[in-house]
């Protein structure tokens, strides 16, 4: 049957009961739950495991609202040494055993990771949002992806960009979708299946992608967020060098600039700074904590004082109209409160935006099947390409 085990709660319709399993054996001594922003990772006793006395079966339940996606792993403890009695010492001993978390043996379905050793392991429950596009479907006319490597000044090098051209690559000029993280994206995580059965279905007219890598951690931090040079890259130089290329439109209003987390940010700085190249944008869990000036990050995210820096660029910028999706989960804290505070001032300043929330954290899992959702809506709205009439399902 797979885990987690999932059960109905007669008192609560709209829950379930969530109970995640381990098989241990005589050297185990503790068992560590790591579930994506489920759990006080300040107090990591709450994720462990319960040891079911006689048996080789730990377990810990959890009471979930029933259309929660996410993704875990967990880690055993086989030290020699008993588990230090001081809270202190326990926190920091499990901190340490935290990153050696790895897939739910007992569960089969695993999502890519990229700067992770293992994959991390998938449940949904019953009512969480559909995700028809994801996955390699049958027959359906599979697109180009390809990796090609180009010069940038306004980084300082070269830099590896995923491309993804439709299948049949029409020759009318394509729209485009200019996506952070495509080492993930299209390297790990199969991104052009999805766009392969959103062109078959009709739910998107067949478009072109660009998706440069983001190289390592430390590259991603320097770059993205609001980086004026990492936007002249998209604008002035890797847009011009596909347009000689491919087909591909010069219409700012068929143009969508996305990404996740600082690469949200970066999204909606771009369409802020250069609304004449990228009008459309899709931003899913933005890091709006992020300021100019922020030394790399380790550790807790800053705290914001105030409304964050971001929005009060968009608060003091001309207004629209630009058109933007913003995606955040209901399991990550404040930027939910960023991500409402933004939506009303785009929709005060003139903007045309829409926003979801969905029932899970800041994972990859859920941002697959709203990243695909967020593109219909966009690409919906806008002059489709002639002779492809996009359908409104998923919209």
């Amino acid at each position: 049957m797979g885990t987690p085990l999932v059960e109905e709660l007669e008192s609560a319709p709209g829950h379930r009961a969530v109970t995640f399993v381990w098989r241990g054996h005589r050297a185990t001594r503790q068992v560590l739950l790591c579930a994506n922003r489920v759990g006080d990772r300040a107090r990591l006793t709450g994720s462990l495991l319960e040891h079911l006395p006689g048996t080789d079966i730990w377990h810990l339940g959890l009471r979930l609202r029933a259309d929660h996606r996410g993704t875990y792993r967990m880690a055993s403890d086989i030290s020699p040494k008993e588990p230090p009695t001081d809270p202190d010492l326990l926190q920091a001993r499990l901190r340490s055993l935290s990153v050696h978390a790895a897939p739910d043996p007992l569960n089969r379905r695993t999502v890519p990771t990229r700067w992770q050793s293992a994959a991390a392991s998938l449940f949904e429950l019953p009512g969480a949002p559909a995700q028809p596009w994801a996955g390699r479907r049958g027959q359906v006319p599979r697109g180009l992806v390809r990796r090609h490597r180009t010069g940038s000044s306004a980084l300082g090098g070269e830099r590896d960009t995923w491309v993804y051209l439709p299948p049949g690559r029409d020759a009318a000029p394509l729209p485009v979708l200019l996506l952070c993280d495509g080492d993930l994206w299209f390297g790990r995580l199969g991104f052009g299946d999805t766009l392969d059965a959103l062109i078959a279905d009709g739910a998107l007219p067949p478009l072109a992608v660009l998706a440069p890598d983001a190289v390592d951690r430390h590259t991603r931090r320097r770059e993205l967020g609001g980086r004026d040079a990492f936007v002249s890259f998209l604008a002035d130089e890797l847009l011009p060098w596909a347009a000689d290329r491919w087909p591909l439109t010069g219409d700012p209003r068929r143009t969508v600039v996305a990404g996740q987390s600082l690469g949200a940010v970066t999204a909606l700085y771009a369409a802020l700074r250069r609304p004449e190249r990228f009008s459309a944008v899709l931003a899913q869990s933005a890091s709006l904590w992020w300021r100019p000036g922020l030394p790399p990050r380790h550790g807790p995210k800053p705290t914001v004082l105030g409304a964050p820096w971001l929005v009060g660029r968009f608060r003091a910028a001309a207004p629209g109209p630009l058109r933007i999706h913003l995606d955040v989960g209901l399991h990550e804290g404040p930027m939910v409160d960023h991500h409402r505070l933004l939506y009303d001032v785009l929709r005060a300043t003139g903007h045309h935006v829409t926003a979801d929330e969905y029932n899970g954290g800041h994972d990859h899992a859920c941002w697959h099947g709203a990243l695909a959702d967020g593109l219909v809506r966009l690409l919906a709205t806008t002059p489709p390409v002639p002779g492809h009439t996009p359908s409104p399902q998923g919209a």
